[in-house]
């Protein structure tokens, strides 16, 4: 295996990139000194990280990249009971088939950030709570891990006072109540088989990764550390990853390339360079250099814009990206019949998924211009208010203006015999499609 060379100063960068909230004591010189296995839990109960599991596989990899051992842990059996931090309810569990799929689906899009292929002595490695957890009897688990942990000890933390406090309506379970216990005894395997010495996770997990830091000093004898970084938040106080859609999936079929790239095409000023520092390897020099720049001219959205970049070749691709932006350049005043043919029917759809649409049949696909926007769709109120509008050169179809109010359309102007995308004035766009037959 390549020897792999550590860097001093990883700690210095993860304050400067606002990514340190609670680091336990000695944790800054433990890596510094050697080469740390280190591991973030992540939940799988979907088939899909969402852009708030990011900053987890984020941090791994900036530690991977630092010379560390990253371990991504799957909480299986976790997933199965529920986590009471930051929650003020229980969740769906799941069962062993469906963890499994997800697992597998989650190591392929972890695999785009950390690499588990090499032969190098950091070369991370996936892990799942259920292999271990599984075979744990009830009376096994209360006897070997339960007494060396008290109740009192459980009670103060913040996760369950909150929880227990007057202002909880719904109580906490047994379940949830030992869901620090499950976790704590994660680190202590990882510590025991894989000599993991550091946990990583959001701030709401900090009591339940110093519960294992406890069951490690009192059941192995050893030394172990806990690093959280803060939740991430968006400048005007609204949930990070969430649209009115929902989260911001990695997987391109539950939110398409091109919107994952709209989202932080649309960040404010503000939270672009906080992004910058926490979602992409960019450098300091680098992200400084993009501030400075930005600030001469911030309407050219310069730091959206790498952000968007950085972010949508990482987790999809360069040619993903690529059509992002020729998709967005579409809609946003440029492209031609062209390159409105030339892209592909899913990207298509997702640019003009909020657009009005209207639906004909294939027999009304050759008529005249005025029929079809007056008569079969409701583009235009009227045909006269059409007339007026085309004559003025206001209308366009497929990104072409028409030529005048008698001009007939036929299907060989339809985009892949589907589409017609009509435009009027500089903002506003409908979508013409073929009913399937």
């Amino acid at each position: 295996m390549g020897e792999i060379t550590v860097d001093k100063n990883l700690v210095d960068e993860l304050k400067w990139r606002g990514m340190i909230h609670d680091i336990m004591p000695g944790t800054e010189e433990l890596l510094v000194r050697e080469q740390v296995t280190v591991y973030v839990g992540i939940d799988p109960t979907a088939d899909s990280l969402h852009i708030g599991h990011m900053v987890g596989v984020m941090m791994l990899k900036r530690l991977q990249h630092a010379g560390h051992r990253p371990i991504a842990l799957l909480g299986g059996a976790t997933g199965m009971i529920g986590d009471p931090s930051g929650k003020s309810q229980e969740r769906n569990l799941i069962d062993e088939p469906t963890l499994r799929k997800n697992q597998e689906a989650l190591k392929k899009q972890i695999s785009r950030f950390l690499d588990f292929e090499t032969e190098a002595s950091n070369r991370a490695f996936m892990v799942n709570n259920y292999d271990w957890m599984k075979e744990f009897s009830f009376l096994g688990f209360i006897r070997d891990i339960g007494k060396h942990i008290t109740v009192n000890y459980m009670i103060a933390k913040d996760s369950v006072k909150k929880r227990l406090g007057s202002d909880s309506k719904s109580g906490m379970s047994f379940t949830e109540f030992t869901y620090q216990l499950v976790q704590g005894y994660d680190f202590q395997v990882l510590y025991r088989d894989y000599q993991c010495k550091l946990q990583m996770g959001g701030s709401d997990q900090w009591g339940n990764i110093v519960t294992g830091t406890e069951l490690i000093r009192r059941i192995e004898r050893g030394e172990a550390y806990a690093l959280t970084w803060p939740l991430i938040t968006k400048s005007d106080g609204g949930k990070f990853g969430k649209t009115e859609e929902g989260n911001v999936w990695l997987d391109p079929v539950r939110t398409t390339p091109y919107k994952f790239y709209q989202f932080w095409l649309n960040v404010s000023d503000e939270d672009a360079e906080k992004y910058l520092k926490i979602f992409t390897m960019l450098t300091r020099k680098e992200i400084e250099a993009l501030v400075a720049e930005h600030v001469e001219a911030p309407h050219i959205r310069l730091l959206q814009k790498k952000l968007a970049q950085e972010l949508t070749v990482m987790v999809h691709s360069r040619e993903e990206y690529d059509m992002a932006v020729e998709a967005s350049g579409i809609l946003f005043g440029e492209g031609t019949t062209e390159s409105l043919k030339k892209i592909r029917e899913d990207l298509f759809l997702s640019v003009f998924e909020g657009v009005p649409q209207f639906e004909i049949s294939s027999s009304d696909m050759d008529q005249n211009i005025l029929d079809l926007l007056a008569v079969e769709t409701g583009v235009f109120n009227s045909k006269g208010e059409a007339r007026r509008m085309i004559a003025g050169g206001g209308v366009s179809i497929n990104k072409q203006k028409l030529s005048g109010p008698d001009q007939r359309i036929t299907g060989e102007d339809f985009i892949n015999n589907k589409y017609l995308l009509v435009q009027k004035g500089k903002k506003n766009y409908y979508l013409i499609r073929v009913k399937e037959q």
